[in-house]
């Protein structure tokens, strides 16, 4: 809104000429979504709790999470408003992208609410089904790679490169769909299965949209595109703006989830912004990167795979409990300790994912 309200009087004023910039608007989305997760904490918090919108603890989990039973959940509603309104004052209302990612964050965190009224409604840690959830989850990725595809008219949204290998990609066409729901499907899912610490998926999640939004504003520039051998998308920089917006949303709920958590950002959030880092790496054509970028994602859904797979096998377990963090958790490990050390895991990931892009 800015953007389109602002610009134009640059003519008459050269100084507004700053709100061109997209690292201007992205530090204001950012700013901006951060005050709003802090004032319109305590309130949706008081909210939650008065309509009765609290965490179901399972009974075969670690003991001490017990204690967490009754606090408020689906608290990812702040994230998702927080990043909307940012978004709208400081994005490019003209830009494709930006309203593909918004899609990407809403749906999801819509898919995720009703998941969340569902196990409150059922007394459960356990909301809709599987098979339908998933089904959902696919539609939505489908509909998403359709606009992608349909909108926008630069040629290499349908293409793929790999890392570490110059100039090679591989343009799909519409078999480009399948990519857009593996990767979507698969990071709502691994961003949902990290988020069973205070703090832990939040923490994860900030690392990994702040190291995307950076390469999502290096694929829309073309200098940097060209130095760093990866591909220009032309306009897909504005995601970034996005990417600062859920940055600041991260740290902004963060105050309120950190050890111990005064609210939890449930299935709402943890499907946004699983949706939205898949949305982004997608757009900035990051799809090979995504799995080294989110590392500690990867470790936790894997362990659920190997815990269930293992146990249908063998009969045995490969964990004390899946997913990886419950596992250190049984193991003695505090909480907080397991939420600093994936953190920094998380950290040395991103790292990795940079050194990655810039050796290629």
């Amino acid at each position: 809104m800015f953007y389109h309200l602002i610009l134009p009087l640059q003519e008459h004023f050269s100084p507004l000429n700053v709100f061109r910039y997209i690292t201007l608007r992205g530090a204001g989305a950012l700013v901006t979504s951060l005050c709003i997760c802090f004032l319109l904490g305590p309130f949706l918090i008081r909210q939650l709790q008065k309509r009765g919108l609290t965490q179901f603890i399972r009974g075969d989990g670690p003991e001490r999470h017990l204690a967490k039973k009754g606090t408020p959940t689906a608290g990812g509603v702040m994230i998702v408003l927080s990043v909307f309104i940012s978004v709208l004052l400081w994005g490019n209302l003209a830009n494709v992208y930006v309203w593909i990612t918004l899609a990407a964050l809403v749906a999801y965190g819509l898919l995720g609410f009703a998941d969340d009224i569902q196990k409150v409604a059922r007394k459960s840690s356990k909301g809709l089904s599987a098979r339908f959830k998933i089904a959902l989850q696919l539609t939505i990725a489908l509909a998403i790679g359709v606009l992608l595809i349909t909108f926008c008219e630069e040629p290499g949204v349908t293409s793929l490169q790999f890392p570490l290998i110059k100039h090679t990609v591989a343009n799909l066409g519409w078999a480009y769909l399948i990519v857009v729901a593996i990767v979507l499907v698969a990071t709502t899912n691994a961003v949902n299965l990290t988020d069973g610490l205070d703090g832990l998926a939040i923490g994860v999640s900030s690392m990994t949209i702040l190291t995307l939004g950076a390469l999502a504003y290096v694929a829309g520039h073309r200098i940097l595109a060209d130095y760093l051998h990866t591909m220009f998308i032309r306009g897909s920089g504005e995601v970034s703006v996005v990417c600062l917006g859920l940055f600041g949303a991260g740290l902004g709920f963060l105050w309120w989830n950190t050890f111990p958590a005064q609210v939890f950002m449930g299935d709402t959030g943890s499907m946004a912004i699983g949706g939205t880092i898949g949305a982004v790496a997608l757009l900035c054509k990051q799809e090979f990167l995504l799995p080294i970028l989110g590392g500690v994602f990867v470790i936790e859904a894997v362990s659920v795979i190997v815990q269930v797979a293992g146990f249908k096998t063998t009969g045995k377990r490969a964990f004390l409990m899946a997913p990886f963090h419950h596992h250190l958790e049984l193991k003695g490990w505090h909480e907080a300790k397991v939420v600093a050390r994936m953190l920094i895991i998380s950290f040395i990931f991103s790292l990795i994912a940079v050194v990655v892009v810039k050796v290629k």
